[in-house]
């Protein structure tokens, strides 16, 4: 008959366990130490970075991205918002260039977005915003580079405020939706079939997505009452056209 565990030895294995998770939690907080340090160092080589190319950061959008995404690869928000009237922290610690020039973007990018939605139901490119903003500059005598990464940032920088801007993907296209109102899955295939065919009609509907009459014309529906489409009917059979997909002219 074996012999049970004496109280000496479930001693020395609560102990050594005990040891075990002291030495474990002191090397867990050694790391958090290390990398704590690692964090400070980066930041603050990011921060002086910033100042020293504040210029080139606003002027050159190449620039801008690359800045952009280092920031993000260390966890560092330059658009965080803040309750703060001096502005966010790293609006503070970054210099408030980067802020101000994503911020002065994101009301350009809200003006042509409102102006536009008449035109377009509030679905237009970022490549078209892009092209407006760059084309208001021009009409002025002055002069700006932005890319479309500066319009994609600026609109990320709209959403503390619940303004119902988003980027959707549309196909081949990054469209800014500036309307609270979602697409829904047919709405968004019509669109794509718009945007490589030109225009739909009810035929091509039926025909290339077996679709039955009904539900092509409640689709067609929705999209002209929100402006989203718009109907030319002079041709054989009406057709259904996307102004979001116009070519601009320069």
């Amino acid at each position: 008959m074996r012999k049970g565990v004496g109280l000496g030895a479930l001693a020395r294995n609560t102990q050594t366990s005990q040891q075990y998770a002291s030495h474990g939690q002191l090397l867990q907080k050694s790391h958090i130490d290390e990398l704590t340090t690692q964090l400070s160092v980066f930041q603050a080589s990011l921060s002086q970075f910033s100042r020293t190319h504040a210029k080139d950061i606003r002027s050159n959008p190449a620039f801008r991205a690359e800045f952009a995404r280092m920031c993000t690869a260390i966890g560092v928000d330059p658009l965080a918002s803040s309750s703060n009237r001096g502005g966010s922290f790293w609006a503070e610690m970054l210099g408030t260039s980067v802020n101000d020039f994503y911020f002065e973007l994101a009301v350009r990018v809200v003006e042509v977005c409102r102006g536009t939605r008449q035109e377009n139901g509030g679905l237009i490119a970022v490549a078209e915003v892009r092209e407006r903003i760059m084309r208001q500059d021009e009409s002025i005598g002055g002069s700006s580079d932005v890319s479309e990464d500066d319009i994609l940032r600026a609109v990320d920088a709209l959403k503390p405020l619940s303004s119902g801007f988003a980027v959707i993907d549309l196909g081949r296209r990054q469209m800014i939706r500036s309307v609270p109102k979602e697409l829904n899955t047919d709405q968004s295939t019509v669109l794509e079939a718009i945007q490589v065919l030109g225009f739909v009609t009810h035929s091509m509907l039926r025909v290339n997505l077996g679709w039955d009459g009904a539900r092509v014309q409640t689709v067609i529906d929705d999209l002209l009452s929100d402006s989203l489409v718009w109907l030319d009917g002079q041709a054989d059979e009406k057709e259904y056209w996307a102004p979001s997909f116009f070519k601009k002219s320069s």
